[in-house]
């Protein structure tokens, strides 16, 4: 699973009309799920999400994690992540969990970071959403659950 992860004073997501989720200081993550992601990386995603240390300490330095802070997150399923954009000019989405089976995950991994006793709230899988956030830093990471033998990027630009 790839995610892009955003420290934040506040976020919130709009569903059509409605807000669908909303947090104060946390985690803003937009997630997608890869063709071959399973469970294993839904499981390692919420386990890193529930422990990396992004936050400032009193000092200033990144020690603290979200369950020091009381934080929350904010899980937003974004498939457009998996797009493939080395050839041409339009993304491929070839590499793109089919939408029943990425939905699971997405619930697996908000599911995965409620045991670590953190608040979670998401958007609204598969809609048309507006993502609304106040970046602290800003502090933005990208997290892949896969490691550098699946990922299956070229490893000098000239390969592609």
């Amino acid at each position: 699973m790839i995610s892009v992860v955003q420290r934040v004073r506040s976020a919130h997501v709009i569903g059509g009309a409605q807000e669908v989720g909303r947090i104060g200081a946390g985690l803003l993550v937009l997630v997608g799920a890869v063709r071959d992601d399973g469970e294993r990386d839904a499981d390692y995603l919420a386990k890193r999400l529930a422990t990396l240390r992004l936050f400032s300490d009193d000092e200033g330095r990144m020690n603290l994690s979200l369950r020091d802070i009381d934080g929350a997150v904010l899980v937003v399923s974004q498939f457009t992540l998996a797009a493939d954009t080395h050839k041409g000019r339009r993304p491929s989405f070839a590499r793109a969990m089919p939408p029943a089976t990425a939905e699971r995950l997405v619930t697996r991994l908000v599911e995965g970071i409620r045991e670590y006793g953190l608040e979670v709230e998401t958007g609204s899988f598969g809609a048309e959403m507006q993502v609304h956030l106040v970046n602290d830093g800003p502090v933005t990471l990208l997290l892949d659950s896969r490691p550098p033998s699946r990922v299956g990027r070229p490893t000098d630009p000239d390969d592609a």
